[in-house]
């Protein structure tokens, strides 16, 4: 798709941010299918994952636990298409990763509304509370990770599903393999009802 291509350019020539101007945006081909059964949303690419690979949740611990929730409810790579609430990789002065700043966020929101308006999914699921943040900075949905994690909801003219990011950080402090085994079990389910 042309148009998706041309925004994957924009996208690696974008110096906006300026802590990440010595970064490239993550978003090509290598994001995923642009006819996706998913389409996921994470944080930022990880300095050990998507920054040194190119790919989303590859690379990395972050990575293995995502591919171990997609093999649970038999979901391939090749069907889904993963993008980021920022695309460049944020860090700390030591080089480690952090979080997002909103403005960082807001920098790249137009990225994130284009990308959705082009693939154009039926489910969007954002993984982890920076993404749905992000996500909410497009159209308001009043939603918490905590309170509404596996819940579907219908957002901006297409079904949400919000679930925890697949960091070991998160599923050592907050929400447990067997926890976030139970809620992709959610989005099999998702899938199986809208037919995707």
């Amino acid at each position: 798709m042309k148009s998706f291509e041309r925004l994957a350019s924009e996208a690696r020539k974008c110096v906006v941010c300026e802590s990440m101007r010595d970064k490239i945006a993550v978003l090509s081909e290598l994001n995923g299918t642009l006819k996706p059964r998913a389409f996921f949303v994470a944080e930022a690419p990880g300095r050990q994952g998507a920054d040194r690979t190119r790919k989303p949740f590859h690379g990395d611990k972050s990575g293995e636990n995502f591919q171990l929730f997609l093999d649970s409810i038999g979901l391939k790579r090749e069907e889904i298409f993963i993008t980021n609430s920022v695309l460049c990789s944020p860090r700390k002065p030591n080089g480690a990763n952090r979080r997002p700043l909103k403005s960082e966020m807001n920098n790249c929101s137009g990225y994130l509304r284009r990308t959705l308006e082009l693939i154009d999914p039926g489910l969007v699921v954002p993984l982890g509370s920076v993404a749905l943040e992000a996500l909410g900075m497009l159209e308001p949905h009043g939603l918490t990770l905590r309170d509404d994690v596996g819940k579907v909801v219908v957002w901006n003219g297409r079904e949400l599903l919000p679930l925890y990011h697949p960091s070991p950080q998160v599923i050592a402090s907050t929400r447990n393999i067997e926890a976030q085994l139970r809620d992709y079990e959610v989005l099999g389910k998702a899938l199986k009802r809208l037919g995707l």
